[in-house]
Protein backbone atom coordinates (compact mmCIF):
# COMPACT_ATOMS: atom_id res chain seq x y z
CA UNK A 1 0.00 0.00 0.00
CA UNK A 2 1.44 3.36 -0.99
CA UNK A 3 2.12 5.80 1.84
CA UNK A 4 -0.08 8.50 0.26
CA UNK A 5 -3.13 6.23 0.11
CA UNK A 6 -5.91 7.13 2.49
CA UNK A 7 -7.39 4.76 5.03
CA UNK A 8 -10.68 3.01 4.19
CA UNK A 9 -12.35 4.75 7.16
CA UNK A 10 -11.29 8.17 5.86
CA UNK A 11 -12.51 7.32 2.34
CA UNK A 12 -15.86 6.17 3.73
CA UNK A 13 -16.35 9.35 5.81
CA UNK A 14 -15.59 11.58 2.83
CA UNK A 15 -17.78 9.57 0.43
CA UNK A 16 -20.69 9.79 2.87
CA UNK A 17 -20.26 13.56 3.15
CA UNK A 18 -20.17 14.06 -0.63
CA UNK A 19 -23.19 11.78 -1.18
CA UNK A 20 -25.22 13.62 1.49
CA UNK A 21 -24.27 17.00 0.00
CA UNK A 22 -25.19 15.96 -3.55
CA UNK A 23 -28.47 14.24 -2.72
CA UNK A 24 -29.52 16.24 0.36
CA UNK A 25 -30.34 12.87 1.96
CA UNK A 26 -28.93 11.59 5.24
CA UNK A 27 -27.33 8.16 5.21
CA UNK A 28 -28.81 5.98 7.95
CA UNK A 29 -26.22 3.23 7.59
CA UNK A 30 -23.50 1.75 5.40
CA UNK A 31 -24.49 -1.86 4.69
CA UNK A 32 -21.40 -2.76 2.65
CA UNK A 33 -17.94 -1.37 1.98
CA UNK A 34 -15.91 -3.47 -0.46
CA UNK A 35 -12.87 -3.17 -2.69
CA UNK A 36 -13.94 -2.65 -6.31
CA UNK A 37 -11.05 -2.86 -8.76
CA UNK A 38 -8.73 0.03 -7.89
CA UNK A 39 -11.41 1.79 -5.83
CA UNK A 40 -14.18 1.12 -3.35
CA UNK A 41 -17.91 0.47 -3.45
CA UNK A 42 -20.26 1.45 -0.62
CA UNK A 43 -23.88 0.39 -0.26
CA UNK A 44 -25.70 2.99 1.81
CA UNK A 45 -29.22 2.96 3.24
CA UNK A 46 -31.17 6.21 2.97
CA UNK A 47 -34.62 7.34 4.10
CA UNK A 48 -36.47 8.28 0.89
CA UNK A 49 -39.95 9.03 2.21
CA UNK A 50 -40.91 9.28 5.87
CA UNK A 51 -44.30 7.81 6.78
CA UNK A 52 -46.28 6.99 9.91
CA UNK A 53 -45.88 4.40 11.25
CA UNK A 54 -42.12 4.38 10.73
CA UNK A 55 -42.14 0.77 9.51
CA UNK A 56 -43.95 1.92 6.35
CA UNK A 57 -41.36 4.60 5.48
CA UNK A 58 -39.66 4.12 2.12
CA UNK A 59 -35.95 3.36 2.18
CA UNK A 60 -33.43 3.10 -0.64
CA UNK A 61 -30.07 1.45 -1.13
CA UNK A 62 -27.53 3.41 -3.14
CA UNK A 63 -24.26 2.12 -4.57
CA UNK A 64 -21.56 4.78 -4.11
CA UNK A 65 -18.24 4.40 -5.94
CA UNK A 66 -14.99 5.98 -4.79
CA UNK A 67 -11.55 5.89 -6.41
CA UNK A 68 -8.48 4.54 -4.59
CA UNK A 69 -7.32 8.05 -3.67
CA UNK A 70 -10.77 9.18 -2.50
CA UNK A 71 -12.12 10.75 -5.67
CA UNK A 72 -15.92 10.49 -5.71
CA UNK A 73 -16.89 8.61 -8.89
CA UNK A 74 -20.66 8.52 -8.61
CA UNK A 75 -23.72 6.84 -7.17
CA UNK A 76 -26.87 5.05 -8.29
CA UNK A 77 -30.01 3.81 -6.58
CA UNK A 78 -30.08 0.01 -6.64
CA UNK A 79 -33.08 -0.81 -4.45
CA UNK A 80 -36.18 0.78 -2.90
CA UNK A 81 -38.15 -0.88 -0.11
CA UNK A 82 -40.42 -0.36 2.89
CA UNK A 83 -38.43 0.00 6.12
CA UNK A 84 -40.17 -3.00 7.70
CA UNK A 85 -39.58 -5.24 4.66
CA UNK A 86 -37.19 -8.18 4.94
CA UNK A 87 -35.36 -9.95 2.13
CA UNK A 88 -36.64 -13.38 1.17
Amino acid sequence: MAEDRRSPASLMRDARAVFEELTEKDIESVSAFTKDGDGWKLLVEVLELERVPDTTSLMATYCVRVGAEGDFLGYEQVRRYARGQTDA
